[in-house]
């Protein structure tokens, strides 16, 4: 069989990391087959519609590097890929299933609806919709006539739906308990429930991949595909992404927005290397691995339900055993470039530049700390300490005798600037803690920074010796 696989998400806001974390299973799922992977768009909720939000999903897909093969974008087969655009459909679908008994009519008013929630919550039971009991050839005499009616599944009130899914024992749903939900609204709509399952269908699905949040929803779309006497595709519903309190993750306790992990300077792969430990091991027990890697070993059936924790600080752990260990030096220095121009910083990708991101990358985690942690690279005028000015003070007896040993160095490389300091310190008869620290301050205003004698390489002979001089009284 043939996978295809979707993601099917929603333009109502920011580009969520829920939606990278299940698009990026199901491109691995499709990739691993040889099958189609699909981006669909279901915009049919038009009352939280944001304009821009389809444009910021499509970014976000190819940012990660995950590309649909089928899409708004892309086009293809079993096109449109916007639901907006489908609505013919959906109608249709759902008078064909008035029409052999699976869905009815339905006339009630919001407050008859009220009422009647209210009476079935007292009750305990589900909501019992009088129009169910109506003579079809009634209700659409009614309809015919202009009358405003939704569409309602008719669920069974005898015997259960069962969900067979990958991940899970098989989840009983008994009918009775189940309330015959709008597949179609007054205005032609389609709700959620019908769209998604016919687009499935018309689109080939063969393996919903979706969050564990959609179980409720599933035997109505199990009841939707045995209405239409279609088979059912392969289930299988992830863990929810949790805040640290084991909380649905939400932006109220954590960035959600993937564009906020690309303002950071989090690196895609990075990102998604994290996202798929979500839920998941790699059998041989590796913690860093790219897509062709997770292609080659992942299998849904290993997916472990306890509910994974999105931990800000694990994912900058990942993304800077990425800048260290995966990346080249050129690579960080190229991407770290790129990212900063687009922050409207305008430094040349020159050997200084190489220089110094080759000397802070052991210090950074995301490419956001790189600016606030160098100002002494770029300019004269960066701040200093209060920790540093009183390191300066402190050495006003060795910092002179050691500008002018810098002045005059022969060589002006790490390993001969080591070297003066160790020869200084042995000749006074002083630790090296006393004499590099104030060094270290009145050339960067700060006692935390890179390597010193490779700090002071990088700046060059002439602005060491310039900022030593200014920091002497």
């Amino acid at each position: 069989m043939s996978v295809v696989t979707r993601i099917a998400p929603s333009p109502t806001g920011d580009p969520h990391v829920g939606t990278a974390y299940i698009g990026l299973f199901n491109f691995i799922l499709a990739r691993q087959a040889g099958g189609r992977f699909i981006l669909r768009i279901e915009d049919t909720d038009r009352g939280r519609y944001v304009a821009d939000s389809e444009t910021r999903i499509f970014r976000m897909m190819q940012w990660l590097g995950l590309t649909p093969d089928e899409s708004p974008l892309q086009g293809g087969p079993n096109g449109p890929y916007r639901q907006s655009e489908r609505m013919d459909l959906y109608g249709d679908y759902a008078r064909q299933l008035v029409a052999s008994g699976h869905a009815y009519y339905a006339f009630e008013t919001p407050d008859e609806l009220s009422a009647l929630r209210e009476a079935a919550q007292a009750a305990g039971h589900v909501i019992h919709v009088p129009s169910r009991d109506l003579d079809a050839a009634e209700a659409q005499r009614r309809v015919d006539a202009g009358e405003a009616a939704v569409i309602r599944l008719k669920v069974p009130r005898e015997g259960e739906t069962v969900v067979n899914d990958v991940l899970r024992d098989p989840i009983h749903f008994q009918n009775r308990e189940i309330d015959d939900k709008v597949l179609l609204k007054a205005d032609g709509f389609p709700t959620y429930h019908l769209a998604n399952v016919v687009d499935d269908r018309a689109m080939g699905v063969t393996h919903v991949v979706r969050a564990e949040e959609w179980i409720t929803s599933t035997p109505i779309h199990i009841l939707l595909y045995r209405a239409f006497s279609w088979p059912e595709p392969v289930w299988a519903h992830m863990p929810l992404l949790r805040n640290a309190d084991r909380s649905k993750i939400s932006k109220r306790k954590n960035p959600t927005s993937v564009e906020w992990y690309q303002q950071q300077g989090f690196l895609p792969e990075a990102l998604l290397n994290f996202l798929a430990t979500m839920g998941w091991t790699h059998p041989d027990g590796r913690e860093i691995f790219d897509l062709p890697e997770l292609e080659r070993v992942f299998r849904v059936e290993d997916v472990t339900l306890g509910g994974p924790v999105f931990d800000q600080a694990r994912l900058r752990w990942y993304n800077g055993k990425y800048l260290r260990e995966v990346l080249t030096e050129d690579d960080v220095a190229r991407r770290l470039h790129a990212f900063l121009a687009e922050h409207k910083s305008d430094l040349p990708l020159d050997d200084h530049f190489r220089a110094v991101t080759r000397l802070m990358t052991p210090r950074i985690e995301v490419f956001s700390e790189f600016l606030d942690k160098t100002p002494y690279f770029w300019s004269e005028t960066y701040p200093v300490t209060e920790k540093a000015q009183a390191a300066i003070d402190g050495a006003r007896d060795v910092l002179p005798d050691l500008t002018a040993r810098l002045k005059n160095a022969p060589a002006f490389d790490a390993v001969s600037i080591k070297a003066l300091f160790q020869t200084y310190a042995e000749e006074q008869g002083l630790k090296l803690g006393k004499v590099m620290p104030p060094v270290r301050a009145a050339v960067a205003g700060t006692l935390e920074s890179p390597d010193l004698p490779e700090l002071l390489a990088t700046l060059g002979q002439e602005r060491v010796v310039a900022r030593l001089t200014r920091a002497l009284p």
